[in-house]
């Protein structure tokens, strides 16, 4: 009824990591593969999935610490090469060996690392606000806030607090803002709502580990079929980046988004065309 099947598989540490699946295992269309940004779950690609699942599989996990994935007792693992042998496994457990990407901000970063670690299993990828640079502004401001609870009594007063967090997504509605906010918090125990992953994952980056190659990462998606989405008021990609990417990548396509920021949900008018072909083409 709710449009998709749960699953979950077991990470090669232990934890235990779910994900959503759309579509027929069997369908003729290249899967697709949606990953979210730093701190989101699978509930953000619902729409997304369910426009794109009529002849594909398109499958959704919540990486580990957050949503309905388990927390890692050790806080140095929330950090991109154990994401990326986390999607190697899901790949595995679903008999998966060629995929199309759709990656939001941290997803896009992890699909550019795919290029490098497992460049076989790419047919394409979309890369949903982020690039080889990221403003320091938009990045400061991320670390500020994914670090500590910001509890709420209801969903009502959740919704208030991410509409001033995040004044410029695509969201036009009270319902739609109250969606969304049930997307970012969750009910504990104690009947509080509190942030929809663990605020540790804050911690390596916190201590400065340091980032790969983005450059790099970014060339090694090579003559693949490639799709750069902007928020026009997005503090994470600017438009020299963008610049600089389809320079970079002779053959990229680029959208930018009018009146959003960090990050395009991707259900917006301006791309929700181009998307769809794209993938429809891998």
């Amino acid at each position: 009824m709710n449009g998709y099947r749960e699953h979950r598989f077991t990470s090669q540490d232990g934890l235990s990591l779910y994900y959503r699946a759309y579509g027929a295992e069997n369908a003729r269309g290249t899967p697709v593969l949606c990953l979210t940004g730093l701190t989101r779950n699978s509930r953000d690609f619902h729409r997304v999935a369910q426009r794109l699942s009529g002849d594909r599989l398109v499958l959704c996990p919540d990486y580990r610490g957050r949503g309905r994935s388990d927390y890692d007792p050790d806080s140095n693992n929330y950090q991109p090469a154990t994401y990326l042998n986390d999607i190697r496994h899901l790949l595995a457990i679903a008999g998966i060996g060629r995929i199309a990407v759709i990656g939001t901000s941290l997803g896009g970063l992890l699909a550019m690392a795919m290029g490098a670690a497992m460049p076989t299993v790419l047919a394409g990828v979309v890369l949903n606000d982020v690039g080889p640079e990221i403003g320091g502004a938009g990045l400061a401001r991320i670390v500020d806030y994914i670090g500590t609870d910001r509890p709420h009594p209801d969903w009502a007063s959740a919704a208030r607090d991410l509409a001033v967090m995040f004044p410029h997504l695509s969201l036009e509605s009270d319902e739609a803002w109250e969606a969304a906010a049930r997307a970012t918090w969750r009910e504990g125990d104690d009947g509080i709502l509190h942030y929809d992953w663990d605020v540790r994952i804050a911690e390596p980056i916190r201590a400065g580990a340091p980032l790969p190659d983005l450059w790099g990462l970014y060339r090694s998606l090579g003559q693949l079929p490639l799709l750069a989405v902007r928020g026009a008021l997005s503090d994470i990609l600017s438009p020299e980046t963008l610049s600089r990417m389809a320079d970079a990548h002779p053959g990229l396509q680029q959208v930018t988004v009018a009146g959003v920021g960090h990050v395009p949900s991707l259900s917006e008018p301006d791309i929700t065309d181009t998307l769809d072909a794209f993938v429809a083409a891998l």
